[in-house]
């Protein structure tokens, strides 16, 4: 029986939290070993609760809040109640700035973690974004009541990645899916191929993820499925995608919510693609 405790424990631009009953419908029946090369937030991930389980993402500040939540999260929770206490808009971007400094690199794996976390609860709008020198650069949300401490959550995921059988990658997606074999299953939520030039967000890491790597997994997909290896897609449902996709046959097309763009009349339904190799 899945516990509804296990779910993000961080906001995520694009992150899969309302799309869930849709690509859920999608999953494969049985048993199977789980691959998410783009893990981001993890709302699919912590939906599916399986129990031999591979994810990873190229942003190693990412991967290090699952390392630390899994390995320490006593201390990782402590430190966060010492900065909700500390909570002002100076105070963000005093810590903001701190990964701009030496001192950053003497910083324990709790202490990111808890930075990150608490940066990302704050942080206007929940956007994660890094400029091309890899520095988080996000501005204060002003939010009066930020939920920082999430203690019961924190908890419950970090009891999940110690009980079952899950494998923590911080590289590129095709590192992450070295060594599969039949009778696993691939979920691919990527950087979203922007639907415009002024909606180019692909911040999540530095150096972001252009139309060659958006090619390069195409590529990756299809030799999952030579292979025989059961994989799920999302993007936008830009032509660029669509063709690059084309020559599968279970393409959906759904409507998501997205809340990320400077200018608010543009918020709303987008059309999204989900790119199946299987019925």
């Amino acid at each position: 029986m899945k516990n509804n405790l296990i779910q993000p424990f961080v906001k995520w631009v694009g992150g899969k939290r309302q799309l869930l009953n849709e690509i859920n419908k999608y999953i494969p029946k049985g048993k199977f070993k789980y691959y998410e090369p783009f893990v981001g937030g993890g709302a699919v991930f912590f939906s599916l609760q399986q129990k031999n389980v591979v994810i990873n993402d190229l942003n190693s500040e990412l991967i290090n809040v699952y390392e630390v939540i899994r390995d320490d999260v006593d201390e990782l929770i402590k430190n966060l109640s010492l900065m909700k206490r500390k909570n002002t808009e100076e105070y963000y971007y005093e810590l903001r700035a701190k990964d701009r400094s030496e001192e950053y690199k003497t910083y324990s794996k709790v202490e990111k973690a808890s930075r990150f976390i608490y940066l990302n609860k704050t942080c206007y709008n929940g956007l994660y974004r890094v400029n091309s020198s890899g520095y988080f650069n996000t501005p204060f949300g002003k939010y009066k009541n930020p939920n920082i401490v999430n203690d019961t959550v924190l908890r419950t995921v970090h009891k999940y990645l110690n009980e079952s059988k899950i494998e923590i990658c911080n590289g590129d997606f095709e590192e992450a899916l070295k060594g599969i074999r039949k009778n696993s299953f691939v979920y691919f939520d990527p950087p979203y191929d922007p639907v415009s030039d002024t909606a180019n967000f692909t911040g999540y890491s530095q150096g972001g993820f252009n139309h060659e790597d958006q090619i390069r997994l195409r590529k990756c997909c299809d030799e999952l499925n030579r292979r025989g290896i059961k994989f799920m897609l999302s993007n936008s449902a830009t032509k660029f995608i669509l063709e690059l996709y084309s020559a599968y046959p279970s393409i959906t097309i759904v409507q998501a919510k997205r809340a990320i763009n400077s200018n608010a009349r543009r918020r709303g339904q987008v059309d999204e693609v989900v790119v199946r190799n299987y019925e």
